[in-house]
């Protein structure tokens, strides 16, 4: 079982890197070319959501991302360590003040959970963490080990 572990300043313009990370180490570790858009678009999500949080909460903490290859598996997660004491207040499972909440700005914003359920249609399996410390959301898709 090998794991890349990324931590970043929670940077929008840092999200891409951990896109083309993700890409590259789920390529590595046997999974189908077909999937590694998905695994793009829900990193980049998933990521997305935990700058947002550590931005309006947490600005001084970075971002973790570990990338996993488990036998038959290749794994993902992106954890927020914004600790509000109110879990589920910030980060990855919410973005307060956005239009992912129950009402955007002008109030009439997309559903709450969207993004969520984006990450849940991207991905084989999806786990979400929510405690006082933080949220973890856990990807994770089918990979083949290549033949070296």
């Amino acid at each position: 079982m090998a794991t890349v572990e990324l931590t970043f300043t929670p940077l929008p313009a840092h999200v891409r890197t951990a896109r083309l990370v993700a890409t590259a180490v789920a390529r590595r570790s046997g999974v189908d070319e077909s999937l590694l858009d998905e695994v793009r678009l829900a990193v980049g999500e998933a990521c997305s959501r935990a700058v947002e949080g550590h931005q309006l909460y947490c600005p001084a903490e970075p971002v973790r991302l570990a990338l996993t290859d488990l036998a038959g598996r290749f794994e993902v997660e992106v954890t927020d360590t914004c600790a509000t004491g109110d879990p589920g207040q910030a980060g990855i499972g919410s973005r307060p003040g956005s239009s992912d909440g129950p009402e955007g700005p002008d109030g009439a914003g997309l559903p709450a959970g969207l993004g969520i359920a984006v990450i849940e249609g991207l991905a084989d399996d999806v786990q979400i963490t929510t405690t006082s410390a933080g949220t973890s959301i856990r990807m994770s898709w089918p990979s083949v080990r290549p033949a070296r």
